[in-house]
């Protein structure tokens, strides 16, 4: 089984389907989208937490930012009549917190609007998840308590913003690699390069 994939990212397909050149050896991972950005290191690899799927037909590698994405997609496959696909559309609409906050808040309807969700799936999702995600969130949870809201960002700070929104990162994670620089009067490359440094630890 394949746990771990470093190499480098040679494509990135509009339905998250990523290819990672490993030695030479072109792996096709399946990933939430958004993944290849928050997966990016600053020397430019990549590396994925793998969940290797296996069926009788096909052997399938789904990649995910971290290991508690992957944690979280392979709780998704315990849920009744919820596969693989379905589970990375899911992450890929929402994190683990925002997850987990919709399953302890037993709001089905917010995972109804994700593509592909119905709503017995977003009721099953909601009754067999509740309290199992908890774990996975807290950390994450008690951060956005304790930071306060920013301001909103202009000029060099709003491009910057718009740019990683752009290669896929959510409006969340963007906005607190922008908060958490200092100097943004430098050219927008060499912004970037720093806040994917930021999103990448």
């Amino acid at each position: 089984m394949i746990g771990r994939l470093t190499g480098r990212l040679e494509s990135s397909e509009a339905d998250g389907t990523l290819l990672v050149d490993v030695g030479g050896v072109g792996y096709e991972v399946s990933a939430p989208l958004g993944t290849a950005g928050r997966a990016a290191a600053p020397d430019g690899s990549i590396t994925l937490h793998v969940h290797t799927h296996v069926r009788e037909d096909a052997l399938e590698l789904f990649g995910f930012a971290s290991a508690t994405d992957r944690i979280a997609f392979r709780t998704l496959l315990g849920v009744s009549h919820v596969g693989p696909k379905l589970a990375l559309s899911v992450l890929g609409a929402l994190d683990v917190t925002e997850l987990t906050q919709a399953i302890e808040r037993e709001d089905a309807p917010a995972l109804k609007r994700i593509p592909g969700v119905g709503l017995k799936t977003a009721q099953r999702i909601v009754l067999e998840l509740k309290g199992k995600l908890t774990g996975l969130a807290v950390g994450a949870s008690v951060k956005k308590r304790t930071t306060p809201a920013p301001t909103a960002p202009a000029g060099a700070e709003a491009q910057l913003l718009d740019a990683l929104v752009r290669m896929g990162w959510k409006n969340t994670e963007a906005e607190r690699a922008v908060a958490s620089m200092i100097d943004f009067d430098r050219p927008l490359a060499e912004l970037l390069r720093e806040a994917l440094g930021t999103l990448s630890r």
